[in-house]
This record gives structure tokens, C-alpha cells and sequence, in this order.
């Protein structure tokens, strides 16, 4: 389909110049990008159409005119593809339907995997470009949670996607292991477990979760038991503050304790990370970027870019950038304190210009929450007037927030659903599921396949919802075998490809794709060629968007048509040879493109379920 709108908008643009060139040659000529192709809604009225209203003011006709012109103009030009007709202001096209179906199933056959990855020019559709990607940003206080998964989901996803599209994609992630949190975790492990000698291997415990309910701990022990504040210990805050001012100095006894506590969770991270198919190209640590920026700070002062205020401190006026402040003020930001200590911004400008050193970017995306957004207008307007070209090329793919059905997650109070604990829910019902439906044996491996099918439960329910907008994880629905998730679209390839290995045992053997068209006359057969012939604007869309759900509703929609032609066309028992060896032609070719479109959504692909 691809190919064919691209000859279509070639025509038009062509017909649209010649009217230009014979009635209003002083007139620009018009290019191909502005002219508007579309599925047609009707296809009674045609496959594809174009709307000539955009051109009415310009060649000062009325758009219907501009239509019966058009299709003059074109005639036969077009009838290697199809027949073009006028339907009052639009120019439409029906299709040869067996030209069309050659082209798209030739097309799939041909370039195999690097489908979907072509622009109409035959080149990929990001060629060039380099693209930075930061996302997932832990804590070393905690495990990962729901709401990293999300975060992780996106940031892999959308890696995925880019480089899909032909870019040059590389992965970082900023790992945040200081500050006041990480040392109430500390604290908590000094009061309660070193002199036990507690370490998570001892527990029989992931690190990251160790470290975890060591913070949890901490707040407990802060605030007493609810109720009875005589069990309160207030002053573990300001213990847990000198102890931060003892590692900012390098005390050699709390740094070793924080190289300890970091690793533990850092490994358990690492754990999680490699479990859920998530990987990066490289580790950033807040404990070796929180100084970075201060110099820049300076440099910006001295140029007047940045001043100081009366209390001492280094601000800067980003009223231009957000707006002004509640009472109609200016909106100052600080940059570095009245003592000269950086605050959380400046170390996000020392490390964006550390990055762009380490690998020269055209485009850095930071996938962080909804919530700061405000923090991500400020930091790009700031590193814009230091005067930072690649500053323009900053994106915040912000996202909403994700809870469960019973409410929102808080980590101190010990109520986030770990990463780790959500998976072997997931994994444990699955598997229960396989067992209850008497699959073990056929699967090959059950538990393999379980955990295959919690994480397409998974990805696939927090990657379908568009990314700014909040959303509810709901385990029971995300399982479905039924209706729009991953385990869905799992038995789907699983049962084309036990579709394809009968085949196989049979005998029989796929048509040349050139061939198969020619034995495809059902609509069911049209419907789901046309749909597959779109996987490259799908990927096109969803890179330009940097949106993954894009690429989840064609992945529903792929497997919905599928299962319709299945139901209404059969393929092994097809009424003819040909007939049956061109829709094992069209099984296979959906196949293909099912497979590569689950991976750029996390959705493991399985070839028995």
C-alpha cells in the first residue's frame, strides 16, 4: 500500500503542475508533501483518495473542478496500479487489486526483516541519525517498581522503534545512587542489621529488595507505629542528614557502607533489567555527575546570562520559558545555592553536555513522567541560551502515571508492587493457566513459556495505552487470552506458525509471493494484505511520534484481520492446490511482520503456546 500511495501522490503532485504550469506559470510549483493521501471510506468510491481543497486557493478553483482536471491529466498513467476516478472535490484511485497484493506480499518476501524500515525513497526512514535515549533512572534505595516498568516499557520500546527506522540509537540510563534517601536506607541497615551481619545473600533475598525494605524501615522507625507517637524518632532525620554530609566528605567508613548497600541494589536492578529484555549502551551515576554543571553556571554568569540574587544565590529567568510565577512575577530558577552547593538542575546540565562529548547526538529523548515536566522546560531553555545548538534537538516524552486497581503506590510506606513480586504474580497464573488447560507437554517448556507470556502480559497492557496518559494495571485483564494484549497476539503467531510447520510436515509449500496474488480474490484476503502493506507507516508514525502504541493497535489490528480470513478462508483445506499454497503465502507473510512488530513492543514472540 505503501508503494502504491506514493505513485498516487506522485501523479497528483504531476497533474497539479501541469494545471500550474498551463493556467498560473507564475505560480510555485507544488511538491509531493503536500499532497494528502488517505484510505478512502468507502471502497465502493475507491481504495485510496486525495482531497484538492488544499489547492483551491492557489489555482483559484473550485475543488471538484480541480478533481475532473486532475483525473484528465492523469488518465492512463495510472492503470498500472489502478483506475482513477473523481468524486467531487477528491481524486481516487481503485486499485488493481492483484498488482497491489503482488507488491506488498513481494515486498515482505524480499526484505524480509528490514520491512517496515524503508521511507517511499527506498531509504531508511531515519538514515543518519543519531539518537540518545535516557530512560528507566533508579534509585539505589529500592527496587524497580510498576511504575519503572512503564518507564522501562517506553524507553525500550521506542529505542526499538528508532532504530527500526534507521537510526543509530544508543541507550543510557542515570543511575541515581546519593542523597538523603539512599542514606536513611543506610542508617536503617546500621540500626537494624549490621550487627547481625544481615547481607542479602544471608536473607535469601535480591539485593535491590533488601536495600528496599531497609528504606522502609527507616520511615518506620521515623514515625512510630500509627497511633503511638512515644515510639517516634525524630531525630533519625538529622541523622540520616549528617550522614550524608560525612559521605559528601568521603568518610571512609559510610563510603564503604554505601558501596556495599549500592551494589546490592545495582546488581538486583541489573537482575530485573536482564529478565524483562531491557539492556543500555551505558551507565551514568549521579554520585559522579552531581558536581557537573557548576562550571557552566559560572561561565553563564560571567556572560550575564545567569545573575545573583540578593540572598547570594545564582538564578536565572526562565519566564520566558514557563511563564510567569503565581502572583504575576518573573519565574527565577535557582542554579547553584547562597553556600554554592548545585542543586538537581545543575547536575542535569553538566551531564547533558557531558553526554553530547561522549556521543555528538542529533536528538536526545528523556523518558521521564508527567510530573517533571516543568523541570525539562527549564533545563532546555537553560542549556538553549548557553548556547548549546544540539539544545533544540532535547524531547521529554512524558508519560502518566500507572497504578493499580486498589490505588496509588507509595514507597515509603512499603505499598509499591515491586517489578520482581508483579512478574512471578504474572508468571505463577500463566503457568497455572498452561497447566489447566492440559498444554505442558506441548509446549515444550512450560515454565519458559510462562514467563514469556507474563512479560507479553505485561509490556504489551502499559505499552498499548498512549504514554500521557494515566493508567490503571489491571494482572487479571492483561492475562487475557481474549481481546486486546499480549497474550493475544502470542496465540496468534503461535497458531499461524502450528499452521505453517502442518504445512511444512504435509509437503506443502508456499507460493513465490509474484505468484500467489493471482489465487487471492477474497475481501478477507484483501483486508489483511492491505493492512500488512502499512507496517511502514506504522513504524514511520510511531517514530515520528515516538509513540509504541501505534505499533500495538496495528499488531490487534494484524491479528483480528487474520483471524478473520482464517475463519472465513481455509487454508489447508482450501477448495484448491494454488488456492491453499497462496494463503499459506499470505500466513507466512503476516507471520513475518507479526513477529518484528511484537519485538519492537516487548512482546516475546512463541511458536507453540
Amino acid at each position: 500500500m505503501s508503494d502504491s500511495k506514493s505513485i498516487f501522490r506522485t501523479l497528483i503532485a504531476d497533474a497539479i503542475n501541469e494545471i500550474i504550469k498551463e493556467k498560473m506559470p507564475e505560480t510555485p510549483a507544488v511538491n509531493e508533501e503536500t499532497v494528502v493521501v488517505q484510505d478512502s471510506p468507502d471502497p465502493k468510491m475507491g481504495d485510496l483518495g486525495s482531497p484538492m481543497f488544499v489547492f483551491a486557493k492557489s489555482l483559484r478553483m473550485a475543488p471538484p473542478a480541480i478533481a475532473q482536471e486532475v483525473v484528465q491529466k492523469i488518465g492512463e498513467k495510472a492503470s498500472s496500479f489502478g483506475t482513477v476516478l473523481n468524486v467531487g472535490p477528491y481524486v481516487n484511485v481503485k486499485l488493481d487489486k492483484e498488482k497491489a497484493l503482488a507488491s506488498i506480499l513481494s515486498k515482505i518476501e524480499d526484505e524480509k526483516d528490514s520491512y517496515g524500515s524503508l521511507g517511499e525513497n527506498g531509504k531508511p526512514l531515519l538514515e543518519g541519525e543519531k539518537i540518545m535515549v535516557e530512560f528507566s533512572s533508579p534509585n539505589t534505595n529500592k527496587p524497580l517498581h510498576l511504575g519503572h516498568m512503564r518507564n522501562d516499557a517506553l524507553g525500550e520500546s521506542v529505542s526499538r522503534i528508532l532504530k527500526k527506522a534507521g537510526a543509530e540509537v544508543y541507550k543510557v540510563n542515570i543511575i541515581n545512587n546519593r542523597g538523603i534517601h539512599i542514606c536513611k536506607s543506610m542508617l536503617a541497615y546500621k540500626l537494624f542489621h549490621e550487627k547481625n551481619g544481615d547481607t542479602p545473600e544471608t536473607l535469601g533475598m535480591k539485593g535491590d529488595h533488601f536495600v528496599g525494605q531497609c528504606y522502609v524501615e527507616f520511615e518506620k522507625y521515623l514515625k512510630g507505629e500509627k497511633d503511638k507517637p512515644e515510639t517516634a524518632h525524630p531525630q533519625a532525620q538529622q541523622q540520616a542528614e549528617e550522614m550524608l554530609v560525612k559521605w559528601e566528605a568521603g568518610d571512609p567508613e559510610i563510603r564503604a557502607l554505601w558501596k556495599t548497600m549500592n551494589d546490592w541494589t545495582f546488581n538486583g536492578v541489573n537482575e530485573t533489567y536482564k529478565r524483562t529484555g531491557v539492556s543500555f549502551d551505558k551507565f551514568y551515576f549521579e554520585s559522579e555527575t552531581y558536581l557537573k554543571g557548576k562550571d557552566e553556571i559560572a561561565k553563564g554568569l560571567e556572560k550575564g546570562i545567569f545573575f545573583k540574587a540578593e540572598d547570594g544565590s545564582v538564578r536565572v529567568d526562565v519566564t520566558e520559558a514557563v511563564g510567569k510565577g503565581k502572583d504575576g512575577e518573573d519565574h527565577e530558577k535557582v542554579l547553584l545555592r547562597k553556600d554554592g552547593t548545585s542543586v538537581y538542575i545543575t547536575q542535569d546540565i553538566g551531564t547533558a553536555i557531558s553526554r553530547h562529548n561522549d556521543w555528538p547526538f542529533n536528538q536526545l529523548i528523556y523518558v521521564v513522567a508527567s510530573e517533571q515536566i516543568f523541570h525539562f522546560k527549564v533545563l532546555f531553555y537553560i542549556l538553549k541560551k548557553l548556547g548549546f545548538e544540539w539544545a533544540n534537538k532535547l524531547y521529554h516524552l512524558s508519560y502518566g502515571l500507572v497504578n493499580l486497581p486498589n490505588g496509588r503506590m507509595k514507597s515509603r510506606e512499603g505499598t509499591v508492587v515491586d517489578a520482581d513480586d508483579l512478574i512471578d504474580s504474572l508468571h505463577a497464573d500463566a503457568l497455572k493457566a498452561i497447566k489447566e488447560r492440559g498444554r505442558e507437554d506441548d509446549v515444550d517448556d512450560a515454565d519458559d513459556v510462562a514467563e514469556k507470556v507474563a512479560l507479553a502480559a505485561l509490556h504489551y497492557y502499559l505499552i498499548q495505552v498512549s504514554p500521557v496518559k494515566d493508567m490503571i494495571f489491571n494482572p487479571e485483564e492483561s492475562l487475557s487470552f481474549n481481546g486486546n494484549t499480549g497474550p493475544y497476539l502470542q496465540y496468534m503467531g503461535a497458531r499461524i506458525a502450528s499452521i505453517l510447520r502442518k504445512a511444512e510436515n504435509d509437503g506443502i509449500s508456499p507460493l513465490e509471493a509474484k505468484d500467489a496474488a493471482v489465487f487471492l480474490k477474497a475481501a478477507e484476503e484483501w483486508d489483511l494484505s492491505k493492512r500488512l502493506g502499512e507496517y511502514p507507516q506504522v513504524i514511520a508514525k510511531a517514530a515520528a511520534n515516538k509513540d509504541p502504541s501505534v505499533v500495538a493497535a496495528y499488531l490487534y489490528d494484524i491479528s483480528k484481520l487474520f483471524a478473520k480470513f482464517y475463519q472465513n478462508c481455509p487454508i489447508l483445506s482450501a477448495e484448491d492446490e494454488n488456492t491453499k499454497k497462496a494463503r499459506l503465502t499470505l500466513a507466512k507473510a503476516t507471520l513475518q511482520v507479526l513477529k518484528e512488530a511484537m519485538n519492537l513492543v516487548l512482546v516475546p514472540y512463541l511458536a507453540k503456546m
